[in-house]
């Protein structure tokens, strides 16, 4: 299931479908442009027998309809940030292993997220987490979890509450408004009082009619990210990587480096306790916290695997096949006790920036280079010509620089000379 073609798809999950011989029907609200992207004439990447099916994939009750018209499928998958639920839905309809539906909808929720996190004590799993059923193939039943009750502040503006209502709001400013749904830190900023924060709220409205909004407390502290993949049994940490951010009040991904395994403690094992505690553990997951001394924040779960080709560069330097396990989950197959990860790669992942409205005059080519032990892989992600506002997001991409070996010296001295040669013009 898809909405918008992605490179983790088209490069990641399509290709290792192939690989493992699988056909795939792909249910989509975008028909058209999955048929541009792989479906005519496409030959950089094996793919597997696909039947593009138009569908209302947001909608479970059309979901299950569209697959039940064409027999019980092996399994039910997507990697959409905005269908989790929906799939689990399908699955678990289907009797098929998957995510547990509660906490695909509890982790896509940011509120309810807050929600379940305070609800769960330091001594035990929160009281909706503990009624996901384990007994359903590949659901997760949480455990107990090992860190101390640390709730984030949090509030949310519900649907057809206007923005106005918050002028009284009790928060601890500096705090960040966000949609309860988004994704890629659209219309996410940080507000410096009540008066802004109600008028970053009416801003949201208008571009996102009637959308609720989630108000939080500001993490602040250096971002990280856990990679986890697990088959309701066992969870297999796979990585993590240390985020830079634009500056404020935008939370733009600027860079991202692979952190040295093993992931490191105690923030690691906070992070999986609070995951088990949402039910989490099926499948692959990208998880987001902040460092607050030996404490490890929640910023989001996102039920997925991590996206901008970061995803792609992991498969990569960890030597494993990835995609095809996270697909062997969902088929109901085990995951082996050691995944047989290489340990010693590093990465750095380099995004440059449209740093205002406008026509991109000139910007490299692709390229890729491989020199003293550094590869560069430069994709363009933003064509000479194009012409585009100013999102403050992962919209705002022009390219992304993938710089992958084994010495991190190494790395940022590649980097730095590859961002010092070219140039990206926008008029």
């Amino acid at each position: 299931m898809a909405l918008n073609p992605t490179d983790s798809v088209t490069e990641g999950f399509l290709p290792a479908a192939a690989r493992l011989g699988l056909a795939v029907t792909l249910l989509t609200d975008q028909p058209e442009a999955h048929e541009r992207a792989y479906g005519y004439g496409r030959r950089d990447h094996a793919f597997p027998a696909l039947d593009i099916v138009p569908c209302d994939v947001r909608d479970f009750a059309e979901v299950i309809s569209r697959i039940a018209a064409d027999g019980r499928p092996d399994a039910v998958f997507t990697n959409s940030d905005h269908l989790q639920t929906q799939a689990a839905l399908a699955a678990e309809y289907f009797g098929l292993p998957g995510k547990d539906w509660r906490a695909a909808l509890r982790t896509k929720n940011k509120a309810e997220l807050r929600r379940a996190l305070a609800a769960a004590s330091p001594d035990a799993a929160s009281p909706d987490a503990a009624r996901a059923d384990a007994t359903r193939p590949g659901a997760t039943a949480p455990a107990t979890p090992a860190w101390s009750a640390d709730p984030v502040w949090s509030a949310e503006l519900a649907t057809g509450q206007e923005p106005a209502t918050l002028a009284g709001l009790d928060a601890p400013y500096p705090c960040v408004v966000k949609p309860r749904e988004g994704v890629a830190s659209e219309d996410v900023v940080l507000v410096a009082d009540a008066d802004e924060l109600v008028r970053r709220c009416v801003e949201i409205r208008a571009r996102r009619p009637g959308a609720a909004l989630v108000v939080e407390e500001f993490l602040d502290g250096e971002l990280r990210t856990l990679e986890t993949l697990g088959d309701g049994r066992t969870l297999h940490v796979l990585g993590g990587f240390r985020t830079e951010l634009s500056p404020p009040p935008h939370f733009i991904e600027e860079r991202l480096h692979l952190l040295p395994a093993p992931p490191p403690q105690p923030h690691t094992d906070q992070v999986l306790a609070q995951l088990r505690a949402l039910g989490v553990g099926f499948g692959v997951c990208h998880t987001e916290y902040v460092v607050q001394g030996d404490r490890a924040r929640l910023i989001e779960v996102n039920y997925r695997a991590i996206g901008d080709q970061c995803d792609l560069v992991l498969a990569e330097l960890l030597g494993i096949p990835l995609f095809e396990y996270i697909l062997r989950t969902h088929l109901g197959e085990p995951l082996p006790d050691d995944l047989g990860a290489r340990t010693d790669g590093r990465v750095r992942m380099e995004y440059v920036l449209a740093d205002r409205a406008g026509r991109l005059a000139s910007a490299p080519p692709a390229s890729a280079t491989e020199r003293d032990g550094v590869r560069l892989d430069y994709r363009p992600l933003r064509g000479v010509g194009e012409e585009h506002p100013l999102h403050h997001t992962n919209r705002d991409f022009l390219g992304v620089l993938r710089a992958t070996g084994t010495d991190q010296g190494r790395i940022d001295a590649a980097v730095a000379q590859f961002l010092a040669a070219h140039r990206w013009e926008i008029v």
